[in-house]
């Protein structure tokens, strides 16, 4: 009888031991079955509330940009390098140019930044709302810019080790034109990651899939391009862009050109508040 009474105990914890496994997703398993639709849905509540963005600390960053514009033959024309300090308080954000071109800021030009950032943050409403999106770019996820594509589930991936739901993106047909931005963007397909916890977007890797004329093909020609994105989780629940970067080839005006972008985000680190 007790022979038979431990063995039952051990099934049962066997039992139970392994339905739990079953019911919890491991890194790379296969997720809870959603739909493209409802995917990009959840992302775009997620980008819509700014609740889930309230962090628990303020935070400094550094963020480092290169631009660089060649000529047809690949020679560099020109380079713009900038290293900002970025100070998010409460949920707004504060830049300060510290480096040009590897040369730091001269202290008196950095007293008139810090004057005018006073000013602004002065003319800011105490109520002020939290930024929806810690991004260099404005937005990565709107409700007028889902409408532009058909997404498809291109499977469940491994990113930074946080799994992600990969979606393929590309243009709908006979798109409208409102606004100079439409012109390029109705143009544009490739791949976004959103991760499977909490539905941020993790990742996004665009490419110009036509050329794009401007005002006719008068003012220039943008004959390919690509972007890349990459957006990283703090330990607080903080998203923030990790680093960008873009190619575009074309032509301004009559002349060839091709130029070259990436930003970088680093030193993430907790600020104390700002003193009233």
């Amino acid at each position: 009888m007790i022979c038979v009474s431990f063995h039952r105990r051990v099934c049962l914890l066997a039992g139970l031991f392994i339905a739990i496994l079953a019911c919890r997703p491991a890194a790379g398993m296969e997720m809870p079955a959603l739909t493209p639709g409802e995917i990009i849905q959840k992302a775009l509540q997620r980008a819509g509330s700014s609740d889930t963005r309230v962090t628990s600390h303020d935070y400094l960053y550094n963020r480092h940009t290169v631009n660089e514009t060649l000529d047809d033959q690949g020679r560099l024309r020109e380079r713009k390098e900038k290293l900002f300090e970025v100070q998010l308080q409460s949920g707004l954000s504060h830049q300060k140019l510290i480096e040009l071109n590897g040369q730091p800021i001269p202290e008196e030009e950095l007293k008139k930044q810090s004057e005018r950032e006073l000013a602004q943050r002065q003319k800011q409403p105490a109520d002020a709302k939290p930024q929806k999106v810690w991004s260099d770019t404005e937005s990565l996820l709107t409700s007028d810019l889902v409408e532009k594509y058909n997404f498809t589930l291109a499977g469940v991936k491994q990113l930074n080790g946080r799994d992600t739901y990969v979606l393929a993106f590309q243009p709908k047909s006979h798109l409208p034109v409102h606004k100079f931005n439409d012109r390029v963007l109705n143009h544009v397909g490739g791949t976004i990651w959103i991760d499977a916890l909490e539905f941020e977007v993790a990742r996004v890797q665009a490419r110009l899939q036509s050329e794009v004329t401007l005002w006719g093909g008068m003012l220039g020609t943008v004959r390919t391009g690509s972007y890349t994105v990459e957006r990283t989780r703090l330990p607080d629940g903080a998203w923030f862009d990790r680093f960008s970067r873009g190619v575009f080839e074309g032509r301004k005006l009559l002349e060839p050109m091709l130029i070259r972008t990436r930003c970088e985000f680093s030193n993430f680190r907790p600020a104390a508040p700002a003193m009233q």
